[in-house]
């Protein structure tokens, strides 16, 4: 199967958003925030059967994080 990613990325100042298939949804006021609900998502994906990888933007860039 294929590999799955999502990606933590900073909205314009604004906020964060999660990156997916090319397409930015949500707006959370926190990284963390946005992270958490990337997770279910993900870990839907595992159950299917895909690798995941989700990265979180941080002060040097994207950052793997799971």
């Amino acid at each position: 199967m294929e590999r799955v990613y999502y990606s933590i990325v900073r909205m314009n100042g604004s906020g964060w958003a999660i990156r997916h298939d090319g397409k930015l949804t949500g707006r959370y006021a926190t990284k963390a925030a946005a992270f958490e609900a990337a997770v279910a998502p993900a870990s839907d994906a595992v159950k299917e059967g895909h690798a995941v990888t989700i990265s979180v933007e941080g002060s040097e860039g994207l950052q793997p994080m799971l």
